[in-house]
């Protein structure tokens, strides 16, 4: 299931557009969508922020009453989104700019089935390359896509869960811990450390068997007994070596 949205102010293309995308729906067998129209792209960024609205593709028009598709592009860019962004738009006025702010496409109005398709089968081939690398997490205030290379190491403050990126960011999350690893196990590189901790491998500067040290300087000591099976994992991890999960 893909969530696509759809914003758009003008009523009538709005409709159109959203007719064409659920055709799309039953044109691939394997590609299901759900789509999500606005009018407006304040209401589009109210759900993003407020909701944890996670769309896989934005289909965002640039002329726009209020906030204009291109200033809300650059707020999706503050948020490591505006590579999921399609244009429409009624002129190539805006094409250099929609460029900087590396939009995955621009299709020009009218728009027909065959072009939007073609963009559809582009896009979401990048996604299913892309979706293994990224993750979206939710904080009080904005959504953050964060590459996986770029977690350190997450650690549980309470109630809360504090992911830290290799940039010095810190995001906290209103999550549980299980939950937090349940996003990160499909990435083999994220391991548990005790109660408190995930690591990711890629990250770890020195292990001994009493502690690890991870490149952004944090120290972690291990538990009793966690030595063998984290090493054996960090060596499996980029040697094919060792026997996961003895």
């Amino acid at each position: 299931m893909y969530q696509i949205a759809l914003c758009d102010d003008e009523t009538t293309e709005l409709h159109t557009m959203e007719q064409m995308l659920r055709s799309y729906r039953g044109h691939s067998i394997n590609d299901t969508l759900d789509v999500r129209p606005f009018e407006s792209a304040e209401a589009l960024l109210l759900a993003i922020e407020q909701e944890s609205y996670a769309p896989n593709l934005i289909f965002l028009d640039i002329y726009m009453p209020g906030m204009s598709g291109l200033e809300t592009a650059k707020k999706l860019k503050e948020m490591n989104l505006s590579d999921l962004i399609i244009f429409l738009t009624s002129s190539k006025d805006h094409a250099l700019e929609a460029f900087e702010l590396n939009v995955f496409h621009y299709l020009v109005k009218p728009i027909s089935e065959e072009s939007l398709f073609a963009s559809l089968n582009r896009a979401l081939a990048q996604f299913e390359r892309d979706c293994t690398r990224y993750l979206l997490f939710q904080t009080d205030n904005r959504l953050h896509r964060v590459a996986t290379d770029d977690i350190i190491y997450c650690e549980a403050q309470r109630k809360r869960q504090c992911v830290y990126l290799k940039n010095g960011e810190q995001l906290i999350l209103h999550m549980s811990m299980t939950r937090l690893y349940e996003m990160l196990a499909a990435h083999q590189e994220f391991k548990k450390v005790g109660i408190s901790y995930i690591v990711n491998l890629k990250h770890i500067d020195r292990l001994d068997t009493e502690t690890l040290q991870l490149t952004n300087g944090k120290k972690i000591y291990l538990p009793r007994g966690s030595y063998k099976p984290l090493s054996d994992w960090y060596f499996n991890h980029y040697f094919g070596t060792g026997r996961e999960g003895e």
